[in-house]
């Protein structure tokens, strides 16, 4: 039960840092507490260091909490510019997200959702201006149309 409850916690905790800005393990703890989570600062402590999160400066004055995959903090700025180019629209059927892309640009779209490894998309697929994406839940369909939309507006 303990294992159940721990792996949520990270589940949420992965889910939090995405969706706002947190700045310490205090807020975190907070936030988490709020969201009925029974935590600590000290748990809160084990949990950054066993997901691996690493603080990152979000305009040069304030940092926050972020996930990193081997030395890059989101995926190179090749795939981001990619990603911001060939991006026309996207939708959700249930929890399939389906991404139009400028003509011939699928692939290199769908190449750089694949390397942003987000734990809600299971797989995907590119056809020639379509990406078809699995997602886990229609809710983590939601939270990926977010972070799609965030980073186009920001890069």
């Amino acid at each position: 039960m303990v294992i159940i409850m721990k792996t949520d916690r990270h589940k949420k905790i992965l889910e939090v840092i995405d969706r706002y800005e947190v700045g310490t393990q205090e807020e975190l703890a907070k936030i988490l507490n709020d969201e009925g989570y029974n935590v600590t600062q000290a748990t809160v402590s084990r949990d950054i260091r066993e997901l691996n999160l690493s603080k990152v400066s979000v305009d040069g004055k304030r940092t926050r909490y972020a996930t990193l995959t081997k030395d890059k903090p989101v995926a190179s700025d090749k795939f981001l510019t990619v990603l911001k180019e060939g991006f026309v629209s996207m939708d959700m059927a249930q929890n399939i997200l389906v991404i139009k892309t400028a003509p011939g640009m699928a692939m290199a779209v769908c190449a750089a959702i694949d390397a942003l490894e987000w734990n809600e998309i299971v797989g995907s697929i590119a056809g020639d201006d379509t990406i078809m994406c699995a997602v886990r839940t229609v809710n983590d369909t939601l939270l990926v149309m977010n972070k799609i939309k965030k980073l186009i507006k920001n890069n």
